[in-house]
């Protein structure tokens, strides 16, 4: 009798168990669903196409955002940013990739001044896409590194992104004090050749770049998904912002940069990025293979 009860409880307990598990999945659906249709109605709405990023990082950010606006679900979450812009600022803010600093990846800046410098150092005037800038950090890193290498008087840098918000903090060139030591370590470990001093002044806890770096930047909105081509390329940078794509999305910017970039221009992606996989990976020849460099050969 006694092992006759202990079969019915564990019977129960697996029915019990089937039926959460059952109840999770449901769960899971309805809010795959629910992001589905905010991502459908920022879209018809606002005109932001956040609808081939990828699912994880969606998810994450979009419920970061419903527990932030104190709301039960991502419907509410709807509901409420398509009446009020506010919310949908905020959304925005969290979709906009903002993680940067200075000379980020030192070994990359490193492996442009020893592969890319070389071949480009003679050209008359050297184009560069910087995309998806954020607050500026990298593009202000290219800009010393093309000083040092002493061709920044014949580049022209085109920086660009989503949000007008940190483009216009790039535009500043002005950072944090509290950052200055890391950078500066950035700066030495990339293969800076003087103080990193020299390139700010420190007003209160804020350090501003000096103008001249800011000479051959043109900052500017243009967003990957729905905006063309706007000019050929000799170098297009882009790091750590396709990851946030699907396949899908992430095959239909790679066409883009492919029309942008001139016959033996380079493009550089970051660490978790390439191109071999993708449509164009058999247009490209590798140049640093651990730092994501690769030049158009066709």
């Amino acid at each position: 009798m006694y092992g006759y009860i202990e079969r019915k409880d564990s019977q129960l307990r697996m029915k019990n168990t089937i039926i959460q598990d059952q109840g999770s999945v449901q769960v899971q659906e309805i809010e795959r669903i629910e992001i589905e249709l905010l991502l459908e109605a920022i879209y018809r709405y606002y005109g932001y196409d956040f609808r081939n990023y990828a699912q994880s990082f969606l998810q994450r950010r979009i419920l970061h955002r419903v527990r932030n606006e104190n709301l039960k679900s991502v419907s509410a979450l709807q509901e409420k940013l398509l009446r009020n812009p506010e919310i949908m600022k905020r959304l925005f803010s969290d979709l906009s990739i903002n993680v940067t600093e200075m000379f980020r990846d030192p070994a990359f800046f490193q492996s442009f001044r020893k592969n890319i410098v070389p071949f480009v150092k003679d050209y008359p005037d050297i184009r560069i896409w910087h995309v998806g800038c954020s607050t500026g950090e990298e593009v202000y890193s290219m800009a010393i590194l093309l000083h040092e290498e002493g061709i920044y008087e014949k580049a022209k840098i085109w920086a660009t992104d989503i949000n007008p918000k940190t483009l216009e903090q790039a535009k500043k060139g002005t950072f944090s004090l509290a950052n200055m030591q890391l950078y500066t370590k950035n700066y030495m470990e990339a293969g800076g050749i003087r103080a990193f001093s020299e390139y700010y002044k420190v007003v209160g806890e804020q350090v501003v770049f000096h103008p001249f770096l800011q000479k051959n930047i043109m900052f500017a909105e243009h967003n990957l998904v729905t905006d063309s081509s706007f000019n050929e390329f000799d170098i297009i940078i882009c790091r750590n912002v396709l990851i946030y794509f699907n396949k899908s999305l992430q095959n239909d910017v790679h066409q883009l940069f492919y029309e942008s970039l001139s016959l033996s221009g380079f493009i550089g992606l970051g660490k978790r990025e390439g191109i071999r996989f993708t449509s164009h990976g058999n247009c490209y020849e590798e140049i640093d293979s651990t730092e994501k460099l690769y030049r158009k050969y066709k």
